[in-house]
């Protein structure tokens, strides 16, 4: 299980060296902002970890929920080299993370600190980080939203604002491992319930017949009824968006992983083999699988990264042994093939993955390095090198639970 040839273990080290190069040559000029996008010159745009979501106007602003993820590579960088200088700026960047897991605007709370203080504290051991990630936890908790058909976490903006709370985004799914962490830590099941109460919501709200997903969905309240599925980043309404499947694959396999439900395992299956078919034997997913321009579409290398961590899980899951293999052989082909083909190895392109998309509808980084794929796939390379050492292995799913 879990077999890696010399030449793909070779190119993984590599690009985990230059990463390591990379963030440390960064922290030197950022000061306490935190990249999220690169400039079309390949310099980073910088944000301060302090902004918040919010509406201005009827526009909905996301605000900093990248910052997490500079401190997960400044992590994965320090346990790929040793270097101690990678922790402690690591330990540094958290105190300006650590005031956002009080904030009430956003689900983005999620990413923000699965990729920050729950390294950092399964990393080191030090329960001021626990603290951090279980203050965060409680306020994505507060966001869920009960309907006569189930319950969801809105997506969205303070928890009194209608639109938001009408509102949930795919990406959901991948911010609720910090509930699953926190009900494991805390030994309080109502973190648990929460996230699979939303799981559940999400299956039958954003997963259409052909297996795609949704971007977003409106719900009526109180009945709970879908009025409509959207997309902010995708070609459109009924497309299908490369990263928003890669969010559900992650999100199912980590449900299943919480839960020890085998049948949202079988849903991440599902779910990844519906990518891997579009993708093919293409090195980058598109950032929009129906996008008219075909195989001229703009590339989103962060959703290939999303769904390579994904099906790591899955391998890890699996209690097959030879599809927990097959699992596993497709993550690290997608991974040599971004290593391969779309590393960023010029020094004058400081994000560490080329070609990601961030929001081509809105013009914001439809071609650069984005923080968050940058994160995925530093952190899948790392799984793959060195399991554990970044959070712990999911223990494989027995397999007699498969007749539960």
């Amino acid at each position: 299980m879990k077999s890696i040839d010399q030449g793909a273990r070779g190119a993984f080290k590599e690009a985990l060296d230059l990463l390591a190069r990379k963030t440390l040559e960064d922290e030197a000029d950022l000061g306490i902002r935190f990249p999220y996008v690169t400039k079309p010159d390949g310099s980073w745009d910088t944000m301060f970890a302090s902004v918040s979501a919010g509406y201005q106007g009827d526009a909905w602003s996301h605000g900093n929920w990248f910052c997490g993820f500079w401190v997960g590579l400044l992590l994965v960088s320090h346990l790929h080299t040793g270097n101690d200088e990678a922790l402690e700026l690591a330990r540094e960047r958290m105190r300006l993370v650590a005031p956002r897991a009080k904030d009430p605007n956003t689900h983005d709370i999620g990413f923000i600190f699965l990729s920050s203080a729950l390294p950092a504290f399964h990393i080191l051991g030090d329960t001021y980080y626990a603290e951090i990630g279980l203050e965060a936890a409680r306020q994505l908790r507060a966001r869920l939203v009960r309907t006569d058909l189930g319950s969801y976490i809105s997506s969205w903006g303070p928890h009194d604002d209608i639109r938001g709370r009408s509102s949930s985004a795919i990406d959901t799914m991948a911010n609720l491992p910090l509930l699953y962490w926190a009900a494991e830590q805390a030994r309080d099941d109502s973190f648990l319930v929460a996230g699979e109460l939303h799981a559940q919501m999400t299956e039958r709200a954003f997963i259409r017949p052909d297996l795609s997903t949704y971007h977003a969905v409106e719900y009526d309240l109180p009945s709970g009824v879908r009025r409509r599925g959207y997309t902010f980043q995708g070609y459109g309404d009924e497309s299908f968006w490369s990263r928003g499947q890669g969010w559900a694959i992650l999100g199912y396999a980590e449900t299943a992983r919480a839960t020890g439900s085998l049948g949202y395992l079988k849903l991440a299956h599902r779910l990844a083999d519906r990518f891997l078919d579009a993708l093919g034997d293409a090195t980058s997913a598109p950032w929009d699988f129906d996008d008219p321009a075909g195989k001229n579409a703009t590339l989103d290398t962060a959703a290939s990264a999303i769904v390579a961590n994904a099906l790591l899980e899955i391998a890890d899951l699996e209690p097959d042994m030879a599809l927990a293999e097959r699992r596993h052989g497709q993550a690290v082909k997608i991974l040599s093939d971004l290593c391969r083909e779309h590393l960023s190895r010029d020094p004058a392109e400081r994000g560490f993955l080329r070609h990601g998309c961030y929001s081509k509808p809105h013009n914001i980084g439809p071609d650069a390095a984005v923080l968050f794929g940058d994160y995925y796939f530093a952190e899948a390379l790392l799984k793959v090198l060195k399991p554990g050492a970044f959070r712990p292995v999911a223990k494989r799913m027995a397999p007699e639970e498969a007749s539960a």
